[in-house]
């Protein structure tokens, strides 16, 4: 299967996977079928809470929404990792824990498909032959919310919680929307989102990543370029919110 990141191609695929049943069940909302999305108005930092009743849910079972309107994709998930070097911002859940700092219960197939919806355009993921070309695409702010043991709400860009390993400061890169591929299973045909198999917000440069840094990042152990800032990061087990905001022309 040739796989091609066209907005057309993507969303024609989600539908066909609605119909047969296959992989997960979105919630249908006639929103997801309309016009194409205005560009967003800018409206960072995002608020300390975010309710997402109004929002449209992508899945029964799984907690992502998207808001047409603002330009948002949402997902819960939860603190995972405090401290050690990093590969990823954020996987889903019972995939790469252990160099993650947090796992989300929803798989990044469904995230590509939300941040189409919203108006992100997939570029293509990091290449390394014959030469390094870093991954392309819309440029995806991450916003990550929290309360903490006293319930008083906070909010950070993600990138505040992680840090260069020789600097010590915050990492400064934003991510872009790589896209990851569609491969299929050589056994049983089916169709596999590569992303879902953990590499959801990357850090380290893969060419299966769904998010990832427009810059060279050392995926190599002992190579790796970004740790968590622990100081920054709430305890394991914190429910977390992710929100997703694509830069857009306006």
């Amino acid at each position: 299967m040739v796989w091609s990141h066209s907005n057309t191609r993507l969303l024609a695929y989600c539908l066909s996977l609605l119909a047969v049943g296959e992989w997960l069940r979105i919630v249908p909302h006639p929103q997801l079928l309309g016009e194409e999305p205005k560009p967003a108005e800018t409206s960072i930092p995002v608020p300390l809470e975010i309710d997402t009743s109004g929002m449209i849910r992508l899945s029964r079972t799984e907690p992502i929404w998207i808001d047409r309107q603002k330009k948002w994709v949402v997902v819960d998930g939860e603190v995972c990792l405090r401290s050690g070097t990093l590969e990823m911002f954020a996987c889903p859940k019972g995939t790469k824990e252990h160099e993650s700092i947090v796992s989300v219960p929803v798989r990044p197939f469904l995230v590509h498909a939300g941040l189409l919806a919203v108006g992100a355009k997939p570029g293509k993921p990091v290449q390394f032959v014959p030469q390094y070309v870093p991954a392309s695409g819309t440029e995806i702010a991450v916003w990550v919310l929290w309360k903490d043991k006293e319930g008083k709400p906070h909010r950070a860009p993600a990138q505040q919680w992680i840090r260069d390993v020789r600097s010590k400061q915050p990492m400064p890169h934003a991510w872009v929307f790589a896209g990851s591929s569609v491969r299929r299973h050589p056994d049983t045909g089916q169709s596999i989102y590569q992303a879902d198999g953990g590499d959801f917000i990357c850090v380290s440069n893969f060419p299966t990543a769904m998010l990832d840094l427009p810059v060279e990042s050392s995926q190599a152990e002992g190579e790796l370029l970004f740790e968590a800032f622990t100081e920054h990061i709430p305890e394991v087990g914190t429910p977390v919110r992710l929100v997703l905001i694509p830069k857009l022309a306006q």
